[in-house]
């Protein structure tokens, strides 16, 4: 296994087109034809992504494929509340020769009109203090599931909790995204983003809340566990402004080590404001596709929507942020 944040040369290599300043692409040669996949530059990274372990569809394994067919030297599996696909994710990687850095997404307390997201990276103990927390979340995210599902029953929705577990490939993955899907299966909704606009989303009728940790208690969880705590995209949150900023600063003073400005659905001008954000509290600017695969299919690992670029160097940076570093 590299060791996190090493510079590994990518086995993609650059095209005549990107070294000419156009978008590098690269086609699939096992078929003719086939339509250009965007790929990463070289050393580039992904440090959001989500796999069948949560609320993506792709397995575990497929994450450190899908980085190395696009470029990137290392890819971070992120998913909700749990480190269940880190060892078969990591495996994976090393026989690409790519770095996977282990991680989760944890789910706070709300702060405003949205959610407040955190990234939780280098931690993959179980035992760790972080580990056993996970494990109550996942309790607690059981629950909110079955209260989901009575309440989108009480709606008049004709779903059942058994049919979003179908979805879902078995319970302990369960997400919103996966009620989504069956709320689209069923005729009740005309697409996943519609499901969560009618339904699903923060003060929609719908919406069951999860979290019950703060973001300055899963900072703390992080470092006892050896890890930094990143914002996860910022604007989720629904604050904007002096309330972010606001926000950002609190968050830094707890302990956070970076914030997610190159987020995949991001502006480019979104971007650079949110930079500006974590550099003005002293925090890495990070970032990341948020690949979920069929319930996102706009986010692509390594290149988000066509446009994500985050260097190598911030892992690096995000190493520095350990505690004891």
């Amino acid at each position: 296994m590299p060791r996190l944040g090493h510079t590994i040369t990518s086995p993609c290599q650059p095209s005549l087109a990107a070294a000419a300043g156009y978008p590098p692409v690269v086609a699939d040669a096992t078929r003719r034809g086939a339509d250009p996949v965007p790929v990463a530059s070289l050393q580039m990274i992904d440090l959001h992504t989500h796999s069948t372990v949560s609320d993506g569809s792709d397995p575990p394994a497929r994450i450190p494929e899908l980085a190395a067919e696009a470029g990137c030297s290392a890819v971070a599996l992120t998913d909700h509340d749990s480190l269940a696909g880190i060892a078969p994710a990591r495996l994976r990687a090393g026989e690409l020769g790519i770095t996977l850095v282990p991680g989760c997404e944890v789910s706070c307390l709300p702060v405003g009109s949205g959610g407040l997201h955190v990234l939780i990276y280098f931690v993959d103990d179980a035992g760790s203090e972080l580990g056993v927390e996970l494990g109550r979340l996942r309790v607690d995210r059981r629950e909110r599931n079955l209260a989901l599902a009575e309440r989108l029953a009480d709606l008049g929705m004709p779903i059942t909790y058994d049919q979003v577990v179908a979805a879902a490939g078995g319970e302990e993955g369960v997400g919103r995204p996966h009620f989504a899907e069956v709320l689209v299966a069923v005729g009740a909704a005309d697409s996943i983003d519609d499901a969560f606009e009618r339904y699903l989303a923060n003060g929609r009728p719908g919406y069951v809340p999860k979290g019950r940790l703060d973001g300055a208690e899963v900072a703390r969880l992080a470092r006892a566990s050896g890890g930094v705590a990143v914002l996860a995209h910022p604007y989720s949150t629904g604050l904007v402004g002096a309330e972010l900023a606001q926000l950002v600063g609190r968050l830094a003073g707890a302990g956070f080590g970076g914030l997610e400005a190159m987020y995949g659905r991001y502006s480019p001008r979104q971007r650079q404001e949110l930079g500006n954000l974590a550099r003005r509290f002293d925090l890495v600017v990070t970032g990341g596709s948020d690949h979920h695969g069929l319930s996102k299919p706009d986010l692509t690992v390594g290149t988000g929507r066509g446009d994500l670029k985050v260097p190598d160097s911030v892992l690096a940076r995000l190493e520095e942020r350990r505690p004891g570093a």
